[in-house]
């Protein structure tokens, strides 16, 4: 029996931004393997000087992410549409005649394209989280045959409260009136006021995509819009197979870290919630969202809060127990010394730790290095590491309340098909899973 899910996107034309990313990637892949009568996925590229844009898909194909597709279809490529784009330019600096290709065939949006740095400069992470996202819409509202629009957003966008509903808040600020006044003002003058504006907010991550979410509240009564609200993602669960990532930021970098002997300290709070979750749990959820969008036409845009803390809850303390058992058992190559991290809420404690654990050995392995002649780095990767962690420290020493009412919902209408979340969500919700 066909899955429904797997039967609406049967012949239709799919537009992914964003699919060079993590998240895009599975989409993609995503979509093909389980919905192998899908038409056509166009996808926005950013031209690259010295190599084509099929060339870079073709080079984006070749990951092992795609060997499961490759083997059902070699040819499988072939229904990706490369479409030249840049988010940072007017009207995406889509080519009028593309703009006309994809107004005239396109059924669904992913828009999946995000900054998620999180210490972005405001003007910029407000052009690729807000502007970007307007434009899109201004494209989307000319597509006739359009029946589901999908903004991927995150958990976090409303982190100043502690419970979240699966509702669009009341924006900061206007998104038109703050794009209208950082338009005219020296950059130097925004960074000064960037942390006036973005208040309570920790980061112009989060706050820009509270913005985006708005902005597309506003074309909810023309578009039928989904937003999915995953928290933090993490490698992949099992589709299309176990631990899949092609990156080690957030966590996964901490993780790696921890293993390789580098990171002996972080800041957290061992009782808090890791609010953890696999890729291909989001992407199922994504594609369900969109299905149920298309065919069932809310009236109004429906929020999916894509997290796991307030169904299955899992603590840091837990993870730092995981992730060292773990490596002890199965140690990776190369390691800079024995892994033995350990996690405190404490400034103070974990002052001293990163001083006697970090930076004093690696002070002595710089100078070893220099004395056999070679250049030190030690001193520069515990920079690195120091600064990716600090700014995890507000996410990892705090907890928030989900309510996911309409995940809960989904579920139930999208019954024990593979393609869907509810076998996904199911299934790791009631176990729990350390990768």
């Amino acid at each position: 029996m066909a899955s429904p899910i797997a039967s609406y996107y049967s012949g239709k034309n799919v537009l992914i931004t964003g699919a060079t990313g993590f998240m895009g990637k599975v989409l993609v892949e995503k979509l093909l393997r389980s919905c192998p009568n899908v038409r056509s996925l166009y996808v926005l590229v950013r031209p690259k000087a010295g190599q084509s844009m099929q060339e870079r898909v073709k080079d984006m194909m070749k990951c092992k992410l795609f060997d499961r597709v490759r083997e059902d279809d070699p040819d499988f490529y072939q229904k990706i549409v490369p479409i030249s784009s840049e988010l940072t330019q007017p009207g995406l600096a889509i080519s009028p005649q593309d703009a006309q290709k994809l107004a005239s065939c396109i059924n669904v949006v992913f828009h999946c394209a995000a900054t998620i740095r999180f210490d972005e400069p405001l003007k910029h992470a407000l052009q690729l989280n807000v502007i970007a996202t307007q434009q899109l819409l201004t494209l989307a509202l000319q597509m006739p045959n359009l029946e589901a629009f999908i903004h991927v957003s995150t958990a976090y966008a409303n982190c100043n409260r502690r419970q979240i509903d699966e509702v669009i808040y009341p924006p900061p600020v206007e998104p038109k009136k703050l794009i209208d006044s950082l338009e005219w003002m020296d950059d130097s003058i925004v960074r000064d006021i960037t942390p006036r504006l973005i208040g309570d907010r920790p980061n112009t991550y989060t706050y820009t995509k509270a913005l985006a979410e708005c902005v597309v509240q506003q074309a909810s009564s023309k578009i039928n819009i989904g937003i999915i609200r995953p928290s933090i993602v993490g490698a992949s669960w099992q589709e299309p197979f176990p631990g899949w990532i092609d990156n080690f930021n957030g966590p996964s970098g901490v993780f790696i870290a921890a293993g390789k002997g580098i990171l002996r300290t972080m800041r957290a709070n061992n009782d808090a919630v890791a609010d953890l979750i696999p890729v291909d749990v989001v992407i199922n959820l994504t594609l369900a969202a969109g299905w149920y969008t298309a065919v069932q036409k809310p009236k109004t845009a429906l929020v999916y809060n894509c997290t796991t803390g307030g169904i299955n809850p899992f603590h840091w303390g837990e993870i730092e127990h995981h992730v060292m058992s773990t490596f002890k058992r199965n140690p990776l190559e190369q390691a800079f010394r024995r892994p033995n991290a350990n996690i405190t809420s404490n400034y103070l404690i974990n002052q001293y730790w990163i001083l006697v654990s970090h930076k004093f050995p690696a002070l002595i392995y710089d100078l070893f290095l220099r004395l056999s002649g070679q250049k030190p780095q030690m001193m520069r990767i515990f920079n690195r590491l120091h600064k990716a962690i600090g700014l995890l420290e507000y996410f990892s020493s705090q907890e928030w309340e989900w309510n996911s009412e309409n995940v809960t919902m989904l579920m139930e209408v999208t019954w024990c098909f593979h393609i869907t979340a509810s076998l996904q969500l199911r299934r790791y919700l009631s176990h729990r899973h350390v990768r």
